[in-house]
């Protein structure tokens, strides 16, 4: 596994959030560190640990770090409850199964990835030697990595991710000016789902980050969050307005395969286009496509996406949608005389904006 794979996994990522700075488990582990006595702690209930279990101090008490940093100072395992919250035993010697595959060369860290495995708990191991924390859950084994490092990859990761965002701001801005128009063509749409997926892989990434860096990570998770706003939202919309299909289970369906399109083929337009259900032949330049008007309608402040959906349900497109009079909106049920007007005069706004060539040249959120 490369370095980054091992943080996918979900058991895992939870276990990095138990861990996190700020986090009772961290301060212990930190306290070991700086005492370089080592420790090796397992969290489990009763049950689970008992067949690795031999020998040890039985004390159930309630968790605390100067506590856990006393008993660490004794040969053996601590034993937590699976919610960190209690320490149910101390000074405890794992015997899990020798024939359990280990990667491990010494015995701590041996003890702790077949036990992992065996019981499916999450073991923490402190080397007593170097200042390495390594998680193993299960099948992966992950080591924590220092925070000043964590901090650089996430501070270049956000660069990246501004520069997607900066690109998908652009072409989704000439997409909703087209949209507006009756120009769009289906390569201005193909276009935005890529940079849409691009920005939403790496957020994805530095969230996982995020994770590890728990409360040393407040700056930058206000960063992500404002870089990260509305990513989601119009990737949806975008393929729900295009995709040839029109049923609520295949949108749903198209978003977890686009979520789960490998990188190469994600900057493959064609790849794209066969996603959202059109024949490979067809030529997305010269190809203009009718959106059904969820975007464009989402962006009106205030209506709800119930009533995005009955809008869409009545007129079938954006294009029926903008040629419609407040009267034929009001048909609409749940939107009425006023809220109808409302809706008219957004839409007339908006083209009013998009209609300016000095608008449609420029990008920005």
């Amino acid at each position: 596994m490369s370095p980054a794979e091992p943080r996918r996994d979900l058991q895992l990522v939870r276990a990095l959030r138990d861990i996190a700075p700020g986090t009772p488990i961290r301060e212990a582990t930190d306290d070991v560190i700086r005492g370089r006595t080592g420790a090796l702690f397992v969290m489990a209930d009763a049950e689970d640990i008992e067949p690795v279990l031999s020998g040890g101090i039985r004390i159930d008490v309630e968790f605390s770090p100067k506590l856990v940093y006393q008993l660490a100072k004794m040969d053996g395992a601590i034993v937590l409850d699976r919610s960190a919250r209690r320490i149910k035993w101390a000074n405890v010697q794992l015997v899990p199964d020798p024939q359990i595959p280990s990667s491990e060369t010494g015995t701590r860290h041996r003890s702790a990835e077949r036990t992992a495995r065996q019981i499916k708990a999450l073991v923490i191991a402190v080397s007593a030697s170097r200042d390495v924390v390594t998680l193993y859950t299960s099948d992966t084994s992950y080591q924590l990595e220092p925070i000043r490092s964590l901090l650089i990859k996430v501070n270049q990761a956000l660069a990246t991710l501004e520069t997607y965002r900066m690109r998908l701001d652009q072409v989704s801005h000439r997409l909703l000016s087209r949209e507006l128009a009756g120009t769009a063509t289906l390569l201005d749409a193909l276009v935005v789902i890529q940079r849409a997926e691009m920005a939403k892989r790496m957020v994805a990434e530095i969230e996982r980050h995020q994770v590890e860096l728990g409360l040393e990570g407040r700056l930058t998770e206000m960063q992500l969050r404002e870089l990260s706003v509305g990513v989601m939202p119009d990737r949806s919309a975008v393929v729900r307005d295009y995709m040839v299909d029109t049923d609520p289970d295949t949108h749903r369906k198209m978003l977890d395969r686009l979520g789960r399109i490998g990188g190469e083929r994600l900057l493959r337009l064609e790849d794209l286009e066969v996603l959202l259900g059109y024949d490979r032949e067809v030529n997305p330049i010269d190809t203009v496509v009718e959106p059904r008007g969820y975007r464009v309608l989402s962006r009106i402040p205030g209506l709800s996406q119930v009533l995005v959906e009955r809008l869409v349900q009545h007129f079938g497109s954006l294009t029926h949608v903008l040629a419609a009079s407040p009267r034929e909106l009001a048909v609409v049920s749940g939107l009425g005389p006023v809220r109808s007007r409302e809706v008219y005069d957004s839409l007339r706004r908006m083209q009013t904006y998009f209609s300016h060539p000095q608008q449609q040249s420029q990008g920005g959120r």
